[in-house]
Parts: structure tokens; sequence; C-alpha cells
């Protein structure tokens, strides 16, 4: 079987040979999983503009934040340039990347998306106070965001996409950033919307978020996410979660790169993925691995080499 066949077998819970494994930003030869971003978050010769608008302001080599918000107050709001979803040169580099990496599964990523974008373009604190202040300027902001996703998810399966990618915190340390039931009002009809429009075209649901999100794990089962990209393991009681939500759901997880990644023992990386695969991915698959290179955090070459070959020595299925 193909590495594209493998990731699906993962994904369906169809017993595939081994735990695939994503690699983030280094090692795409090793990886089961390639990422595309189809949008431009990070042009320019600095790559610090998006094609949103904002400028992004850094004090490390981390991606940053935006330096300020661009909606500043709702009188703007129409002035404001949205991206073109159906500028083709945004898909420009696909050909080629899957020339190099053939026979992979193929994502299109959206880089960051959503309530994100939301935060970017009106400011953090301002967005949350405009979910109860301004109620209906902050309907119309998400529509606009969420639309543009949407335009580009009609035009990925052409280009050979598997899988689209969002990218949305929703998390703190131990609980949801907004009620959940905020969240379930707002939020949930939006992305279900976007998840059953990427499923009409034959394309996967992989969902990122960092934070703690257990309370709305359910919510984004039951709308469709068929990858679940836990950032933080160490949040979470891993057995728990595999009680809860094994088999329901194929999860993507890295060795936590808060804690054991970057500060633990070779001992200490190699359990944590023994725990990660024993317990998520015991469904005949549901587990994907995920590989990221984290120095600017303190991750060390030999822990980054840690977390590949524990994931290659405990991620064999048969």
């Amino acid at each position: 079987m193909t590495r594209k066949e493998q990731v699906k077998k993962a994904i369906k819970f169809q017993n595939p040979d081994y735990v695939p494994i994503l690699f983030f930003n280094k090692d795409f030869d090793q990886s089961d999983i390639i990422i595309v971003d189809v949008v431009r978050h990070f042009m320019g010769n600095g790559k610090d503009i998006s094609e949103y608008g904002f400028k992004w302001e850094r004090e490390d080599e981390t991606m940053g934040q935006p330096k300020e918000e661009i909606i500043k107050t709702w009188d703007s709001f129409d002035k404001i340039k949205f991206p073109d979803p159906f500028d083709k040169s945004r898909f420009s580099n696909v050909k080629q990347v899957m020339n190099d990496y053939p026979e992979r599964y193929y994502l299109a990523s959206l880089v960051l998306t959503g309530f994100t974008i939301m935060t970017f373009l009106r400011g953090f604190t301002n967005t949350l106070e405009d979910f109860y202040l301004e109620p209906e300027n902050i309907e119309k902001l998400a529509d606009k965001i969420f639309g543009f996703e949407e335009e580009i998810i009609k035009q990925l399966k052409e280009y050979g996409f598997d899988g689209v990618a969002f990218y949305d915190d929703w998390g703190n340390q131990n609980s949801l950033i907004i009620s959940p039931k905020l969240w379930r009002d707002f939020f949930k009809p939006r992305y279900k919307k976007q998840f059953d429009l990427c499923h009409q075209n034959g394309l996967d649901v992989y969902f990122h978020s960092c934070g703690y999100i257990y309370d709305i794990l359910p919510d984004f089962i039951e709308i469709g996410v068929d990858m679940m990209n836990i950032s933080q393991p160490n949040l979470y009681n891993i057995e728990k979660l595999g009680e809860d939500f094994g088999g329901k759901v194929c999860f993507v997880c890295p060795i936590s790169y808060q804690t054991t990644s970057i500060t633990g023992t070779k001992d200490d990386i190699f359990n944590e993925a023994k725990r990660l695969i024993s317990n998520l991915g015991k469904y005949n698959g549901g587990f994907i691995g995920y590989v990221e290179e984290y120095h600017s955090i303190g991750m060390s070459d030999e822990n980054y080499k840690n977390c590949v070959e524990a994931f290659k020595t405990y991620g064999k299925y048969r």
C-alpha cells in the first residue's frame, strides 16, 4: 500500500500496517502526510505580511502576533478589502510539491482560520467583548472569514488534495476560551457548514486546536472532524481520552511540546509515545503521530530525533 492508503486506513479505522507520521516543518521525505498552505499569511521579503492585511510582529523565531488590529472601529469594516479566494496563484506550488513527494496524503492547509482570524483583524479583547456588545457586527466579520474559507474549500479537490486542515485555538491550559454555550451557538453551525462542504467534495477534515478543549470534543466529532490534532497531550488524561473518544475520531498528536519533548529524557519521550498509541490508536487505527522541530522553544536536536524514533518504534500495528 502507498503512504496515502496507510493514512486513509488510520483515519477510517481499517487496520493500517503502521502508525503514519506527519512531519510538520522538516524531514518531509519521511512524512506520510504532506501539508500545502493555500492561504498566504507569510508574504513579503520578511514573511511578515498576511494577505488579510495585518503585519506580524516577532521578537523571536516563532510565528509572532499581529502588530495591531485592522478593524479599530466598526465604522471602518465596509472599507476593508478581504482576500480573493479565487486568486489561482495561491495554488501555484501544488503540482511541484506533489511531484516532489509522490503517493502521499495531501492536506490543504488554511493555515489560520475562523475565530483566530477574527481576533487578528479585530483584536482579541475587542472580539470577545463584541460577542455581547456588537453581535451584528461580529456576525458579519465571521461570515466574511468563514465564507472566504468555504470558497477555497470548493476548489481543492481539482488539485488532488485529500483533506483540509483548519487551525483554530480554542483552549487555555484548563478550559475553553469562551463558554461552551457560546461556542455551540455561534461557531458550531459555521464549522458544520464547512465540514459538510469538505465531505461533499470528498475531502477529510483535519482540525488543530491548542489548549484544553475536552468539553467540545463531542461536538467536533458530531459535526464531522476526521482528524483531531490535539497539540498538548500533557493537558489531558490520555487513558480517559481514549476511553471516551477512541475509535470515534483519528487523533493526531505530538509528544507534548510544552513539556516532554522539550525537557524530557529519551525514556520519557518513548513512554509518552507508547501511551498515546496504546490508548488512542488501538481501534484498528485512529492515531497519527505528529513531529515538529521546535528549537525556538527549547527542543534539542536529540529530543527531536527521539520523538521520530519513538513513533516509529511503537507505531507498528502488525
